[in-house]
């Protein structure tokens, strides 16, 4: 998940905000969907993306799972889930004729594609990748934010920040108990990571949802409940986590 590389190696070497206008609207992908093929498992998905995809798809976790949308792998001693790709080395969700089949609820490293996230002691800024974009000489610009195309931009930026530092948490936590000679509970935290954020629904707390169904269809719901359902858990994870 965390790349040991350079800037200069991934990108022009340049970084963007959301009010920046930078180069990488891509015209709506027109008669291209290189990017959604051939990627392995490296589309790892986090807890708000799975949320979404349950929303659109109407299936839980485990049926996601069954069906072959997503996977699941080892990822710094974690096990997260990731878009799986079907037997053409394609995206489960790529339809027949090259298109995203939940555009509307596509992943959040789908949704600022080609622009990547390096991150600082405060905070994260955006790049554009470099060579990742078949249609990268026809690129053109647009203000980052727009780009992005997320409800609750600001809300998604807290999470997306409070995500990965409790991930970095979480993975040097991990390598501190392996070197003392605690690694018989690496599985233990891996496990309760992955129960907790992507196999467990969110509990309906005391935000304004009253309707288990219509929170978990999301019909009735505000985008920033979600963010502060997500980030709630990730409060608590953090005490049984790193108490440990």
């Amino acid at each position: 998940m965390f790349r040991e590389v350079t800037m200069e190696e991934i990108s022009d070497g340049r970084t963007y905000e959301l009010n920046d206008m930078v180069k990488c609207d891509t015209g709506d992908c027109k008669n291209c969907h290189k990017c959604c093929t051939g990627m392995g498992s490296s589309v790892i998905i986090d807890p708000f993306d799975v949320w979404r995809l349950k929303n659109e798809l109407k299936l839980g976790f485990e049926e996601l799972l069954q069906k072959g949308y997503i996977e699941l792998n080892m990822v710094d001693g974690l096990i997260l889930p990731n878009l799986r790709m079907n037997e053409k080395n394609a995206c489960s969700f790529l339809d027949d004729n090259g298109r995203c089949s939940i555009h509307k609820a596509r992943p959040g490293i789908c949704r600022i594609f080609p622009l990547g996230r390096v991150y600082d002691d405060k905070g994260f800024k955006y790049f554009v990748q470099k060579g990742q974009c078949f249609k990268e000489k026809s690129l053109v610009k647009i203000k980052v934010k727009k780009w992005i195309d997320t409800d609750g931009l600001s809300k998604n930026q807290e999470y997306v920040l409070k995500w990965h530092d409790f991930i970095r948490a979480v993975g040097e936590k991990m390598i501190k108990l392996r070197d003392s000679g605690r690694g018989e509970m690496l599985n233990d935290i891996a496990m309760y990571v992955l129960n907790e954020f992507f196999v467990k629904d969110f509990e309906i707390d005391d935000k304004n949802i009253t309707d288990e169904n219509n929170y978990r269809k999301g019909d009735d719901c505000d985008i920033t409940d979600i963010y502060y359902i997500i980030s709630n858990r990730i409060e608590v994870a953090y005490e049984n986590i790193l108490k440990v």
